[in-house]
């Protein structure tokens, strides 16, 4: 099971619309791209399930070339990565396959070829807010989840080959954290992926390729923890860990009474020990300074500047909606400036999203507008300070981290209760935590959320993260300001958070494939959509 940090659930920072259909996507291809080891002269991809039906209106192809071209998720230029590919000299092919079912919704298959007539062929899965799985290389299951450094070897599997690899990685000081070897057959091809605990220099390939049974050795670093600086690490980094971390909502009560914190601080502590076992600076202030930095600027450059969104169905309602909140006529505005002004935010950030600008997931892009909404609704109305927001963002991760690892955030698996449900329980916590409420009315509030949006389809438009879910966003944000007022006055739940996470899994994935990110079913087959979608 993957150990989800803070990035995984607030971040990546990354050029929209879709966190998993675009930065997912851009992160398998720039981990084919690394075992490769060069840049293909050429690419052929291809998207099967949700990745298929609306990868198009979603940028995967253009996340995918840009990958290959080895561009960072948060790069404007991948947006016009078809044209970077070109001048670059790759050619690039798309295969839209929406007939062959495959175990996961967002499946890629990408292919790469060198001048010289070598290639790779690797399986990926996108798992929601950004995050990916190579899941088989060259026609051989593996599992590499970019947690951790992974060392890729090809080899034959003959009698040995691993002493030699582990010899090479001791000799170099480098400790293996874990090792698993997949082959064909006896004596066949093989893979052994190898994590480690720390960065691994170019250098070692050589040294690991000086074996007559080794085919190929190829480095793939971590992708996900800290700010990506190499510290040593302690000694105790696994007992530091074990006592930080926690699997349920239960585990996290108890977690903060035992430790006299509160779930920001529990999570903090957590993300130390995870950095710390993974050998890299947590660098955590740093980030949440980048992130509150970029929520910002994407909440409100289009209130100023509106712009069409890539798909042409959202642009200017957030400027739309302060104009006729500035009306003199109080009979005009029927909600109070605080959830007001949330919509407006959560509105901009979607408006953003949609034309491909900088934004960060939260847990995902296309429930990226709620949590900043509520954030800096309750900054302008209610005077909350720069480290409160921040204290704000880390509680909605302890409770983010709990429902990616034991649900789902994404559309495509569980449809967009496990989006902008989850994003609008993550920010009813933070509320909550600002008003300074206890662990347990956070945990509350987020249940009273999930209860109230539970059975949400993912259905958008034309595969495009713009219709309805911008409008989502806005009205998430008012869930969540309620559910959190609710749980501050101490009204009990009798539905936990734990069960209320379960349930939602239970639901998203007794979904049709219809309601899951599919734009089959749902607002996406309403006459209006389908005219729309008719003249594209």
């Amino acid at each position: 099971m993957k150990t989800y940090g803070l990035r995984d659930i607030i971040g990546p920072i990354m050029v929209g619309p879709s966190s998993s259909h675009t930065a997912g996507a851009l992160a398998l291809a720039s981990m084919a791209r690394k075992l490769f080891g060069e840049q293909p002269e050429r690419a052929v991809f291809t998207l099967y399930g949700s990745f298929a039906a609306t990868g198009s209106g979603h940028g995967t192809d253009k996340a995918l070339v840009a990958g290959i071209l080895e561009l960072a998720t948060d790069d404007p230029r991948v947006a016009d990565a078809f044209a970077l590919a070109k001048a670059a000299g790759v050619q690039v092919d798309i295969v839209w396959d929406t007939t062959t079912e495959v175990a996961h919704p967002n499946t890629v298959d990408i292919r790469c070829e060198s001048r010289e007539g070598r290639t790779l062929e690797m399986r990926g899965v996108s798992i929601g807010g950004g995050a990916a799985v190579i899941r088989r290389i060259n026609g051989i299951d593996v599992d590499i989840t970019g947690e951790r450094t992974s060392v890729v070897v090809h080899q034959r599997d003959e009698r040995g080959v691993l002493a030699h690899i582990a010899g090479v990685l001791a000799d170099c000081g480098i400790n293996i954290a874990n090792a698993n070897l997949h082959r064909t057959a006896k004596r066949g091809d093989a893979y052994t992926v190898l994590e480690t605990d720390s960065a691994v220099d170019a250098s070692v390939r050589e040294l690991l390729m000086d074996h007559p049974d080794i085919i190929n050795a190829r480095v793939v670093p971590a992708t996900c923890a800290g700010d990506g600086e190499e510290v040593p690490v302690p000694e105790d980094a696994e007992e530091r860990f074990a006592r930080w971390d926690y699997a349920s909502g239960e585990e996290l009560l108890a977690l903060c009474e035992r430790e006299h914190v509160t779930i920001a601080q529990a999570f903090r502590a957590r993300e130390e020990a995870l950095c710390a076992k993974q050998g890299t600076e947590a660098g955590i202030d740093a980030y949440l300074d980048r992130v509150l930095e970029v929520m910002g600027n994407a909440a409100t450059e289009p209130l100023g500047n509106p712009q069409p969104s890539v798909g042409g169905l959202i642009g200017g309602e957030a400027a739309k909606l302060r104009a006729a909140l500035e009306d003199a006529d109080p009979r005009h505005r029927l909600v109070d400036p605080l959830a007001a002004r949330a919509a407006q935010y959560a509105l901009a950030t979607l408006e953003t999203n949609g034309r491909m600008g900088v934004i960060v997931a939260t847990p995902t892009a296309g429930s990226a507008g709620v949590l900043p909404g509520v954030l800096l609704a309750l900054r302008d109305e209610r005077g909350f300070s720069h480290d409160q927001l921040r204290e704000g963002i880390l509680t909605a991760a302890g409770l983010g981290y709990l429902i990616a690892r034991n649900a789902s955030v994404s559309g495509a698996e569980g449809g967009c209760q496990a989006e902008v449900g989850s994003a609008a329980a993550m920010a009813a916590a933070a509320a909550v935590t600002l008003a300074g409420g206890a662990p347990d009315r956070c945990l509350a509030a987020g249940a009273n959320v999930m209860m109230s949006l539970l059975g949400l389809v993912c259905d958008p438009v034309g595969g495009l993260v713009e219709v309805p879910c911008q409008k989502r966003n806005a009205t998430a944000a008012s869930v969540a300001f309620v559910s959190a007022q609710i749980a501050l006055s101490g009204v009990q739940n009798l539905i936990s958070f734990d069960e209320a996470v379960a349930v939602m899994d239970e639901v998203g994935r007794g979904l049709p494939p219809e309601l899951r990110e599919t734009a089959l079913g749902g607002i996406a087959k309403a006459p209006s959509a389908c005219a729309f979608c008719a003249g594209c």
